[in-house]
């Protein structure tokens, strides 16, 4: 691996594996396991790697990792910024921006959670509904985040300057989630302390949007803790889910899962939904975080 400094490199690897517990990630610890952390197949899976692959890495030996490894890497071994831009430097990469600032490394607790949340849809988001990461069911339901930066990577920004964000939800019920995300956005303001992301965001909004703008100054104020949503999906229609929100202690970022009671249409449909999986969702189709 040119340019890595393999010694380094594999002792950081085997440091953080050897720190996770398998409870942490949703893996049962087993009868036989001689070490406390984690396997190397098993960082090798949670990673989308093989584990030849990674057993090399952790020797090592072989290529150099691209950045899309090392970001799959990081987040297998819960990594923190800091730790995350420690593995790039020792893989000789460029050291990717925050996509979001420092919401943007997903929390441990809350990464550790979403794995094991497999049979229902769920996503963590920062706390302006930016989509950090989701799982498959939350991408066929609500469709994958748009690949952009800045103020569009917010779902409450794109709500209001973009049309086509708004095709989730059925028109009658448009009113509703703009009034919840406007005072949601306050909330948010208010406990940030009226930091420039946010005062960017609503001042962008104001010149853009006369809805929002109108909604703002309600000065209405409310955190989106749950709420009873109808999702337009492209081939199961619309489908009716509670969906709930664990935030983090900071407040910076939100686990959202969608339920709906047993026995119910919605149960029926989500469950169809994991078999039909993405094959009808276009890439960033709707691109709903909350």
């Amino acid at each position: 691996m040119e340019g890595v400094n393999h010694s380094e490199f594999a002792a950081f690897l085997k440091s953080r594996r050897d720190r996770i517990r398998p409870a942490d990630v949703g893996l049962p610890a087993g009868p036989r396991r001689r070490v406390p952390g984690l396997r190397r197949e098993e960082v090798a899976q949670l990673a989308g790697l093989s584990a030849d692959y990674y057993t090399e890495l952790e020797r090592g030996r072989g290529a150099q990792p691209s950045a899309q490894v090392l970001a799959a890497l990081a987040r297998a071994l819960r990594l923190n910024g800091d730790e995350r831009d420690h593995l790039f430097h020792l893989a000789d990469r460029p050291v990717p921006p925050a996509t979001h600032g420092p919401a943007a490394q997903v929390q441990p607790a809350l990464l550790g959670l979403l794995d094991r949340l497999t049979t229902t849809p769920a996503q963590v988001i920062t706390d302006l509904h930016q989509t950090l990461v989701q799982n498959e069911l939350a991408a066929a339901l609500v469709g994958r985040p748009p690949a952009v930066r800045g103020p569009a990577a917010s779902l409450v920004y794109r709500w209001f300057t973009d049309p086509d964000a708004r095709g989730l939800y059925p028109p009658e019920d448009h009113p509703h989630h703009s009034r919840v995300f406007v005072a949601d956005l306050q909330a948010v303001a208010a406990r940030r302390g009226g930091d420039s992301e946010v005062r960017r965001m609503v001042a962008a909004l104001r010149r853009r949007s006369e809805e929002f703008t109108a909604l703002w100054d309600t000065h209405d104020v409310a955190l989106r803790r749950t709420d009873h949503k109808r999702i337009v999906h492209p081939s199961l229609g619309v489908i009716e889910l509670d969906c709930h929100s664990l935030f983090s202690e900071d407040g910076h970022q939100r686990l959202l899962w969608f339920s709906a009671p047993p026995g119910t249409e919605g149960a029926a449909q989500l469950e169809l939904l994991s078999v039909i999986g993405t094959q009808d969702m276009t890439a960033g189709e709707h691109s709903a975080s909350g």
